[in-house]
């Protein structure tokens, strides 16, 4: 299995082998290398650039765990240029992939051995199933594991039915899922992902991974915090302009950080160091 680590930036030729409507806005992509095999070893919260010459290129999370060695995942919200140009591709498309970037989850270090707490708003969910998938395939190494998940509607739940069939079926787990508004057909809680995590009132005795829009991670914070969790317990990952991936071109430089090289994972307490820019 080829790892990129030698030369970062050459791009290597893959190929969509399957394609998954997740959202109406959101579809995952399962890639391969032309001779079939898993194009990169990653680490859990890592990310990779996925571009077709002529169109452009754009960063995106690994979605899938690095326990599964057959292919990378990556499920992208339908947004811009390069993101329009791959909801429009079939399977069989070849596109180029270089990576993987970025520092991931710590996952074999301070995850280790710690009761997890999974929370995620809208794809949000993307980063982080990797890391969900990741403690399922080691579950003997963590301890009890939470998953709040909230999005505008039931339609928009990424991984719906992954997370129905196989995190809700898995009696090791518990999983809060809400949405935004009352919808026809949902029985289950209704309301805001930061006010159903303080009506849920974990204990602080967890490792929070959390990721979503800004304003969600900032009442979840607030939250959190008021339910006597630290900061130094609170992981989320950014994606801020990245570019080169390897911080050469400084497109994501933020104080004395670089997203694409010291992140894209930071524990709040690291990210309250930065600059008010951000």
């Amino acid at each position: 299995m080829m790892n990129n680590i030698k030369e970062p930036l050459i791009p290597n030729v893959c190929v969509i082998t399957d394609i998954r409507q997740d959202t109406p806005d959101v579809k995952t992509f399962r890639v391969l290398t032309l001779d079939g095999k898993k194009p990169f070893i990653h680490k859990p919260g890592q990310c990779a650039m996925l571009s077709m010459p002529g169109i452009g290129e754009a960063l995106f999370s690994i979605t899938s765990s690095p326990t599964n060695t057959e292919y990378v995942e990556f499920s992208i919200k339908k947004c811009g240029c390069v993101t329009s140009w791959l909801h429009a591709a079939e399977v069989g498309q070849q596109i180029t992939v270089r990576g993987p970037y970025g520092n991931g989850f710590p996952v074999e270090t301070e995850f280790k051995g710690q009761d997890m707490l999974f929370i995620a708003g809208g794809i949000g969910l993307a980063p982080v199933r990797s890391v969900i998938n990741y403690v399922r395939d080691n579950r003997a190494n963590y301890g009890k594991v939470d998953i709040v998940y909230g999005s505008r509607s039931k339609d928009d739940l990424v991984f719906y039915k992954e997370i129905i069939d196989e995190w809700v079926a898995d009696s090791s787990i518990n999983v809060h899922l809400t949405i935004d508004r009352e919808q026809e057909g949902w029985d289950g809680h209704v309301g805001f992902v930061p006010t159903y995590v303080k009506e849920l009132g974990f204990e602080p005795n967890k490792t929070a991974v959390l990721c979503g829009p800004p304003i969600m991670i900032k009442f979840t914070l607030q939250g959190l915090g008021e339910l006597g969790f630290d900061k130094k317990q609170v992981y989320t990952t950014l994606e801020l302009r990245m570019k080169c991936g390897i911080g050469k071109c400084g497109r994501c430089n933020v104080g004395s950080k670089y997203v694409c090289k010291d992140g894209p994972v930071f524990r709040m307490d690291q990210l309250d160091a930065l600059p008010d820019e951000y």
